[in-house]
């Protein structure tokens, strides 16, 4: 089994956080991981960009070949179109529905979505939205993390396990907050499904 995951998103969004839970909920498998990545030239408001690869074999680089990603996570939609290409023909585009407006002349949000909905696999996720019911409007990354969860080879117990860890050196709030958002996701990308 192979299976390798492009992460985008700008800068402040978490995008690397969420690469980093999903890697570190794989090792928790017994799996291997290889993760690279790219940050844009502004610490909060630049792309960035994450290679994940997961493997139960030995992974020889730690980029995804263009046309190779089995899935995109994003954190903002026109930023999963700038990655396309490293998309597979059958992989699965999974995006949060905000814009996170960081530029003039955004282009028409219904436009970038009409664009999103014409790939074979995708999923739209209200994350903004999600997040505010979980209690914690900053847990979008986590709501696109159960999102994502639907498609990824790692068990959804084991990513809530690594959340949990993550956020336990901070309130018990917002361990259950991002637990909730995480679920939140799973049942939004379940149900578009």
């Amino acid at each position: 089994m192979k299976y390798d995951v492009i992460l985008a998103g700008v800068g402040g969004q978490g995008v690397l956080s969420v690469a980093s839970i999903i890697a570190q909920a794989a090792m928790s498998e017994g799996l291997n991981v290889r993760q690279s990545e790219v940050h844009g030239m502004a610490q909060r408001g630049g792309a960035v960009l994450a290679h994940l690869r997961i493997s139960d074999k030995d992974i020889a680089g730690d980029l995804v070949p263009k046309g190779g990603a089995d899935l995109i996570i994003s954190m903002e939609p026109l930023e999963s179109l700038r990655y396309l290409s490293y998309l597979k023909p059958d992989g699965c585009l999974v995006t949060a529905a905000e814009p996170f407006n960081n530029m003039v002349n955004y282009p028409d949000i219904n436009g970038v979505h009409s664009s999103i909905k014409r790939l074979p696999k995708w999923r739209i996720i209200e994350a903004a939205s999600l997040a505010k019911e979980a209690g914690l409007e900053k847990s979008v990354n986590t709501v696109m993390t159960g999102a994502a969860s639907c498609f990824l080879p790692v068990e959804g117990i084991n990513i809530e396990k690594i959340i949990s860890q993550v956020f336990a050196k901070k309130d018990e709030n917002i361990v259950l907050s991002n637990i909730k958002a995480f679920k939140l996701g799973q049942a939004a990308c379940a149900k578009a499904g």
